[in-house]
Order: C-alpha cells, then sequence, then structure tokens
C-alpha cells in the first residue's frame, strides 16, 4: 500500500520502546520540502520521548526506498533563497537523525537515489535487500551530492563518496553497499528484511536505555559542527541549481 498524498505520508508507530517511522510518496517515495520538514519534527520529537528506545526508518511499498529529493521542486527553484531553502531539507533531517539522542536503523527494500542515500547514511544500522541499490546521480543534472556527502563520507569513506559520485549514471549494487559498510546485512527477500529489523529492534529496546544513548553520542562524535556544515553544503548546492548548465538539463530531464 502506498500513499497518493501529494506532499507524502508520515506515519510513526510506537510499540514496546520502538518508534517505527515510516513515509511515503507517490514518485517512488521521493521527499517535496513539507515532508521533509514534518520528518524532520517527528525525529525531534521521537528522540525527546523517554519511552522510546529505538528507532526504524522505512518508506512504504515493497519498491524504491528514496528518490531523493522532489524533482517537481527541484525545477521550480528561481532564487538563491530558495535553493538553499530546498537543499536544507535534507540537511535539517540528517541532523535530526543525528542529534535526536536514539538509535535509528534503517530498514531499505528497493532503490535509493540521491538524498535517500543520505538518509541511510545517516542511520546508525542498516539493513537492506538485494533490490537496494544505490545512486548519486546529482552531477548529471550539474548539481552535487553536497548536503549527504559528510554522512555518506562518514559511513562509506572518502574513496567510496569519490566511486559513487563520478560514476553518477550507474547504480551500484545492494552488495556493493555493504563491502563499503553502508549496509550491515543484505536479504533475498523483504519479509527476511522484517524479520531481521524486527529481532534487531526489539533486542536494542531490552537495553540500558542510558547506555544506548551514550552510544548514539560515542558513534557521531566529531560531527559538532554539522549544523553550521551542512547549511553552507545547501547554499553551494542551491547556487549550482541556477546555473545555465542545470537548468538546461533539467529542461531535457522534464521531456
Amino acid at each position: 500500500m502506498t500513499t497518493d498524498r501529494k506532499n507524502g505520508s508520515l506515519y510513526t508507530h510506537i510499540h514496546n520502546k520502538i518508534a517505527t517511522i515510516e513515509f511515503g510518496h507517490p514518485a517512488s517515495n521521493s521527499f517535496p520540502s513539507e515532508l521533509l520538514d514534518r520528518l524532520t519534527k517527528e525525529l525531534i520529537s521521537v528522540g525527546n520521548n523517554p519511552d522510546i528506545s529505538v528507532i526504524i526508518l522505512k518508506s512504504e511499498g515493497e519498491k524504491a526506498f528514496c528518490a531523493g529529493a522532489s524533482f517537481d521542486e527541484l525545477v521550480a527553484i528561481s532564487n538563491l533563497q530558495e535553493g538553499k531553502e530546498f537543499f536544507s531539507g535534507f540537511a535539517n533531517v540528517i541532523n535530526a537523525m543525528r542529534t535526536c539522542g536514539k538509535l535509528i536503523i534503517g530498514r531499505i527494500q528497493g532503490k535509493t537515489v540521491g538524498g535517500g542515500v543520505g538518509l541511510a547514511s545517516a542511520c546508525d544500522y542498516v539493513l537492506a535487500t538485494e533490490n537496494a541499490a544505490i545512486k548519486l546521480s546529482e552531477f548529471t543534472i550539474g548539481i552535487g551530492p553536497f548536503v549527504i556527502e559528510p554522512a555518506v563520507t562518514r559511513k562509506i569513506g572518502v574513496s567510496g563518496t569519490a566511486e559513487l559520485t563520478l560514476d553518477a549514471s550507474n547504480w551500484k549494487n545492494a552488495y556493493w553497499a555493504k563491502e563499503k559498510g553502508l549496509y550491515v546485512k543484505v536479504f533475498e527477500t523483504i519479509k527476511e528484511l522484517d524479520e531481521e529489523v524486527e529481532i534487531l529492534s526489539e533486542k536494542l529496546a531490552s537495553y540500558n536505555p542510558t547506555a544506548l544513548v551514550e552510544m548514539k553520542k560515542a558513534l557521531w562524535k566529531g560531527t559538532e559542527n554539522w549544523n553550521n556544515l551542512l547549511a553552507e553544503r545547501a547554499a553551494v548546492s542551491g547556487e549550482l541549481v541556477l546555473s545555465d548548465f542545470t537548468k538546461q538539463a533539467l529542461e531535457k530531464f522534464k521531456k
């Protein structure tokens, strides 16, 4: 079941100290700005809830995990301020994932592109299916994955990010992502994936919540400057999207 809502959907289910946050959008689970803002606020809210120990982040349906930011909104950007605000959407989500105080399990059932790769990278532990190929295609439209790069590089290293970014037109399969450290395990079916997500989340939820909070802090040590860094990166992308190169590339994509 997938949503048909133009601005997407976001639901949180809480059970046994586990909060499952599920997002959806009819365009391959992509993110309009409004949905990114809702996800940011929900992560902060769940992070402040003392009755929750662990978060599962997932998307609707059995196909794409996330197609990145809304293409329609990207095409509509007309000035620097709009550009910076648009790219700040994923910056805000990544910073909320980083600082929310809860360990986040990523459940990746299918292909993920651009900002979706950033979301997966900002999770603390990621489980995926064989269909969960990844791609950073930003170069093909004249921009770059600047906002999500710190999160991606933190997970797969500079060489992995370089390979993914420079080979912008090709998919890397789920086993490549596992080998690089983005995914912990890869499963043949969604059923197997969900079983493992359930087992892991229940185990984590049974541990000392204070230990989990301290581990979250330890894992993200050294990222304290990301509020400023990701805002700067959003400004870079906001400028690039207004370039003649990108405007022409986006026109070709539209056609």
